[in-house]
């Protein structure tokens, strides 16, 4: 592998992991650690710890709750709404351990990459779980549960197989995003406004001037 070769599969794999730790963070480390362990993946130093057993048990078990999590809906968007917590601080740290053992500018570099990707990828999936949410029915939550699981797999395998045209295709994506994300937020807005006004209902404020909000008030 040529040196501009082995740098644009560190910037795939770096733009890689934080892109699908936004989408589905658990799926990311179980399939980077289960390549590992299965010799078809040499991991960076950084990253070798996704292949311990503990982190793919822990992973593995997470995937289950978020698999059926993800499909129902409502509850999706509570879940969404919580891993912002955790994606996008974990899509940065994945994304600095993939660069290596480089000199500290370069990890900070890549885990802001990394953090910042991770973020834009978790807000279109979170805003979009809304739009979805707004439809009776869960086909849409489940078609769009298993098309991001997809994406996950299919990004990771062609951010290390093929790096130079997963960054294509991550140009692309956030082309679309810059396009999408203004209008899923004002849908996203509209969603809120009509919750707040069914929910938000208060009763007649008591006019306290009045005689009549004394009761027991004599004349």
């Amino acid at each position: 592998m040529d040196q501009l070769e082995q740098v644009s599969a560190i910037i795939a794999l770096t733009m890689g992991v934080g892109w699908a730790s936004g989408i589905n963070l658990y799926a990311t480390i179980l399939m980077l650690g289960l390549m590992s362990n299965m010799g078809h993946l040499e991991l960076p130093a950084g990253l070798d710890i996704v292949g311990d057993p503990m982190v793919l048990m822990a992973a593995g078990f997470m995937y289950c709750v978020e698999f059926f999590a993800d499909k129902i809906p409502g509850v999706d968007t509570g879940w969404d709404t919580l891993h912002t917590f955790i994606r996008i601080p974990a899509g940065a740290a994945l994304a600095a351990g993939a660069v290596g053992d480089m000199n500290e500018a370069v990890v900070l570099a890549a885990a802001l990459v990394g953090g910042s990707l991770s973020a834009t990828s978790h807000a279109l999936k979170a805003g979009g779980r809304v739009m979805i949410n707004t439809s009776p029915e869960p086909v849409t939550n489940w078609t769009a549960s298993v098309t991001e699981d997809i994406a996950v797999v299919g990004g990771l395998w062609a951010a290390l197989n093929y790096p130079i045209a997963f960054l294509i295709g991550l140009a692309l994506f956030i082309a679309l995003v810059v396009w999408l994300l203004p209008k899923i937020w004002r849908g996203v807005k509209k969603v809120f406004a009509f919750l707040a006004g069914l929910f938000g209902k208060q009763s007649d404020p008591i006019d306290l001037k009045s005689d009549k909000a004394l009761p027991g008030n004599k004349h």
